[in-house]
């Protein structure tokens, strides 16, 4: 069976209603996963229980997988070294001095604007990006008495946008192959002639910018911010954050506080990307697309390069160069330095547990044909002058409920091309909104990896991260659901 029908779509969205209702995350996905399975087990509950069980076992069966959550666990060691080390401190003193030599007008304008630049200028991995956004200003976020909500909004708004509009990276990469598959010559020329239409990336960056100038907070994040400015709460009642307590407040174990010792980590294990990138995917590259030479043959590679390796030994590099710069101060002995590791391991179990069950029903979604029946959906009722908008709303809503923006264009992409070609409309209009719409989706989605990172970065409860963020994201929507609508009767 190709989908169940409106059934598959039931699965996703309870989970979500489910997580934002309950804030109990992990009760909210194995809900989603459990009525997966009861749908494709012809309603036998019990049956459909161990169904459930062996899909999180299954997950593991997936090298890919099983690396990412390696690297979210690994991750949890690498925030203790630099705590450890004095990194934090040391940072924290230098982010103050530079402060303090501009006038130190509006330190949290400030602060916010070097997030938010960060987070761009890492464009080639959103995991990374928003990880490095999350951990290197937490602590003067904190300081400075601004909500860790905001930060991990300014660290999610801040990846994937950024990802999709310089797509000199693996997104660039695979949606090229995308293109390629549909048998569209020039590929890189057709992506980046979507670019100016691609509506809600560049709206939701520019209302971060907004959000942070004027210190515009509306619903939930004024809430946040209220209560951080008068009681100095980092956490609301009730919060459960991704990162415990033992994680983010660590003494030193030296006097000395030397910022590199944060710096040179985070900055090797971002270099290493693109580097680990390209080494798994030359080879690769070579052989798919022979002809390819230059910029065309590196991100050929980039789009062939294993992600989930690449992030897995960007990690354990940085991890590496951490101990032999520790080791090399005095700061630790390689025993102790063993015991960090096990420790900032054993804090990010919870995470690592998410992000099995997000795998999980990601993948029972794709086995009840979710994706597949709301494009079938959105084919049936398409006119030329509104295909913009139904594409940019379906891709939506198939990234909000799979939680991913590259399952979206694999399954959009083949759809919406043909579609333009034969309606006679502007292909990179059309083009433009499915990537729009995948990345609305994935961003404002709690099921999403990119967003259970950033608040894992930002050590704030999923949930309040979830809520905080959407009226900024929605309204990002709203506005390219009607530059779209503008774009495509213009077109038609």
């Amino acid at each position: 069976m190709e989908h169940y029908g409106i059934w598959s779509v039931v699965p996703p969205v309870l989970a979500i209603v489910l997580a934002i209702w309950t804030r109990r995350v992990f009760v909210a996905l194995f809900g989603g996963i459990w009525m997966s399975f009861l749908i494709i087990d012809r309603w036998h509950p019990l049956r459909a229980f161990y169904d459930a069980v062996m899909a999180l076992v299954k997950v593991f069966q997936s090298s890919g997988n099983t690396k990412t959550i390696m690297f979210s666990a690994l991750v949890g060691a690498l925030i203790l070294f630099v705590q450890k080390s004095g990194g934090v401190n040391g940072f924290v003193l230098r982010a103050e001095r530079l402060m303090q030599r501009g006038g130190g007008r509006n330190p949290r304008k400030r602060v916010q604007l070097a997030a938010f630049v960060t987070g761009m200028v890492i464009f080639v991995e959103t995991s990374i990006s928003s990880l490095t956004v999350g951990t290197v200003f937490r602590p003067l976020f904190d300081r400075l008495r601004i909500s860790r909500e905001k930060l991990a909004y300014i660290a999610d708004s801040s990846s994937a946008p950024t990802s999709v509009m310089i797509p000199f990276n693996a997104w660039g990469a695979f949606i090229m192959g995308l293109l390629l598959t549909e048998g569209l010559d020039r590929p890189f020329g057709r992506m980046l002639s979507a670019l100016p239409y691609n509506y809600y990336p560049i709206v939701a960056l520019l209302m971060v910018l907004a959000v942070i100038l004027l210190d515009w907070n509306i619903g939930p994040m004024k809430k946040a911010e209220r209560r951080v400015r008068e009681t100095g709460r980092l956490l609301a009642e009730g919060a459960r954050p991704l990162v415990s307590d033992n994680l983010t407040s660590v003494e030193p174990v030296t006097d000395t506080f030397r910022a590199r010792n944060m710096l040179v980590p985070l900055a090797v294990m971002i270099g290493m990307m693109p580097v680990l990138l390209l080494a798994t995917g030359w080879q690769a590259a070579a052989e798919k697309h022979p002809q390819a030479a230059g910029l065309q043959r590196i991100l050929a590679a980039l789009g062939e390069g294993s992600g989930s390796t690449a992030v897995l030994f960007a990690v354990i590099t940085a991890l590496t160069v951490a101990m032999l710069m520790y080791r090399a101060q005095g700061i630790a002995r390689w025993g102790e330095m063993q015991d960090w590791t096990l420790k900032g391991i054993s804090e990010m179990m919870p995470l690592a547990l998410l992000m099995m069950m997000a795998f999980g029903i990601g993948a029972v979604t794709k086995e009840l044909g979710t994706g597949i029946y709301l494009a079938r959906i959105g084919k049936d009722i398409l006119g030329a002058p509104w295909l913009p908008l139904t594409v940019f709303l379906l891709a939506a809503f198939i990234a909000f409920s799979t939680g991913t923006s590259w399952g979206t264009f694999a399954i959009m992409i083949p759809i919406a091309v043909p579609m333009a070609l034969h309606m006679n409309a502007s292909l990179s209009l059309v083009l433009a909104a499915v990537l729009s719409g995948g990345v609305f989706g994935d961003h404002a989605s709690p099921v999403s990896d990119t967003t259970i990172i950033s608040s894992m970065a930002a050590a704030t409860d999923h949930i309040d991260h979830v809520k905080t963020q959407l009226p900024y994201a929605l309204l990002s929507a709203g506005i390219a659901a009607l530059l779209f609508v503008a774009a495509g009767f213009a077109a038609a």
